[in-house]
């Protein structure tokens, strides 16, 4: 009878020990596969950031975007006023607007180019007006029909115009004594003027403008 009794009393110890190491194993194996899953989540991040930092080469384009590509927004007004008057405007996201001559102007067709920019228009002198101030408050105000300069060939002259209806920041004085900057890069130095518009003028006119890939149909340029 006693012995009966010791075997009953040490029943319950020997079970209780594999459900110990039972339980012990159970926690190791969820251990292993929170440390798998922490593993596998850093391996994704680590892949997701080198496809930020090391692109696909395949994707990159064949030459890398210029300044104005990266920078701005690239419209264009063609035969602005005139036939042949083709102008581009690189607008800013601050709202700037930047204006010049579009490759496919007339007054590059002259074998020689551009020789000489007057910005002597109107009733005054474009290049005399100096704008002061953080908020430009004596900027003067055109429309877009508004000129800017003079552009003359060895056979012709152009009036180049705003083209935007805004306050007028800056003229690039420098092509008044280096006219030639509009024949090597009337899309960067070269360019015309610096524009202000407010933006319920801009949202008027841009629906006038043509993007850059509407241009480059229009013109069959590649």
């Amino acid at each position: 009878m006693s012995d009966i009794m010791v075997d009953q009393t040490h029943k319950p110890e020997e079970t209780a020990v594999p459900n110990n190491l039972q339980q012990h194993h159970k926690q190791d194996e969820e251990h292993h596969q929170q440390q798998q899953s922490v593993r596998e989540n850093a391996e994704y991040e680590d892949k997701e950031l080198h496809k930020l930092l090391v692109p696909d080469i395949t994707l990159l384009p064949l030459t890398p975007p210029s300044a104005v590509e990266s920078n701005f927004a690239s419209y264009f007004a063609p035969d602005f006023m005139n036939p042949g008057n083709d102008q581009y405007i690189y607008r800013h996201p601050n709202g700037l607007c930047v204006v010049g001559l579009a490759s496919t102007h007339s007054a590059f067709k002259d074998k020689v180019g551009v020789s000489a920019v007057d910005f002597n228009v109107g009733k005054s002198d474009r290049s005399g007006m100096k704008v002061t101030g953080k908020r430009k408050k004596n900027a003067q105000h055109f429309e877009s029909n508004t000129a800017l300069c003079k552009v003359c060939t060895n056979d012709a002259s152009y009036i180049i115009r705003c083209c935007v209806k805004g306050s007028l920041l800056e003229v690039n004085e420098r092509l008044i004594k280096q006219p030639e900057l509009l024949n090597s890069s009337a899309d960067r130095e070269g360019y015309i003027a610096i524009i202000m518009p407010k933006p319920a003028d801009w949202h008027k006119v841009k629906a006038s403008l043509l993007s850059l890939e509407e241009f480059k149909k229009l013109r069959a340029l590649c």
